[in-house]
């Protein structure tokens, strides 16, 4: 296992009190935040966005996957590389696919197509791609091993899997913030142990077994330290967060008084990291590179 890091210095860990499922916002992309959001998921990751495309190493004549691609930032991106290739992308919601398929129309990319399914079960056709990326699109598979061994069918031998999943949630400023939010009041109903986890992929150790055991090789782990974006002001922030399908789960089912608690705790964690650039929050991030065997 390759895992090559930064030279940023370490964050501190915190106490973590509640597990890390319960921050989990449903589906790989479904925050869209409330109706007054100034914020999408594109705007929040737009600096790992700038990481991972550059990590791809996209050949002009390759044929792409992207898995819980969303609106298709990713795929337009790897489109521009393989102009003479094609690709595909693929995500669960129907809203996100149709929001991808008009954004492309009209960025006038003519080599992407778009699938509305669930990546983990799709019948892809085998050995058709070249490589398959993800941006965050990973780490909800029920069953990791046996989803990572339908993409690597799906990939030519040799064919290379590029992918961006969270580190653990102590290293990750976004999470514990509203994680201590939330436990500022005393009736914060208990986490369900069905939630997904969006740290299942954050051991470097876990996910390489996952990987050799779905048949890949060569797997490696780039530590990528970059912020995530909420807003340009508090209140920008505050509508972003209460978009997270966990937050609003959390906050319909507590009283008036607890939801004004944690709204008011959330306010003032935002203010502390808001600046004349907007709400940025601290984060880590790896990308996963293997290959098929």
């Amino acid at each position: 296992m390759d895992t090559t890091s930064s030279s940023c210095p370490p964050r501190r860990p915190r106490d973590r009190l509640y597990p890390a499922g319960f921050l989990v916002r449903g589906i790989p992309y479904p925050y869209a935040g409330t109706p007054m959001s100034q914020v999408d998921y594109d705007a929040e990751l737009q600096k790992h966005n700038e990481v991972l495309r550059r990590a791809y190493g996209i050949g002009p004549n390759d044929h792409v996957l992207d898995i819980g691609c969303g609106s298709g930032q990713t795929t337009r991106d790897a489109a521009r590389f393989a102009t003479a290739g094609s690709v595909v992308g693929v995500d669960t919601s129907v809203s996100m696919i149709e929001r991808a398929r008009q954004l492309t129309e009209n960025a006038g990319l003519h080599n992407i197509s778009f699938l509305q399914a669930d990546a983990e079960t799709h019948p892809f056709l085998s050995e058709r791609f070249d490589i398959a990326i993800s941006r965050f699109g990973t780490m909800f598979f029920a069953h990791p091993v046996t989803a990572f061994a339908s993409l690597a069918r799906a990939l030519r031998p040799r064919g290379r899997l590029a992918m961006m999943v969270w580190q653990q949630h102590d290293r990750n400023e976004w999470s514990v913030l509203i994680e201590g939010a939330l436990a500022a009041a005393a009736d914060v109903p208990a986490a369900s142990p069905t939630l997904a986890d969006p740290f299942s992929l954050a051991d470097p150790t876990t996910t390489e077994r996952i990987l050799v055991a779905a048949g890949f090789v060569g797997v490696s782990f780039t530590d990528v330290h970059e912020p995530v974006y909420y807003g340009p002001d508090v209140a920008s922030a505050l509508g972003w967060i209460r978009g997270f399908s966990s937050v609003n789960d959390v906050l319909q089912r507590l009283n008036s008084t607890s939801t004004e608690l944690i709204l008011e705790r959330l306010r003032q964690r935002l203010a502390a990291c808001a600046s004349g650039e907007g709400v940025w929050l601290d984060s880590r991030a790896w990308i996963v590179g293997a290959a098929r065997r």
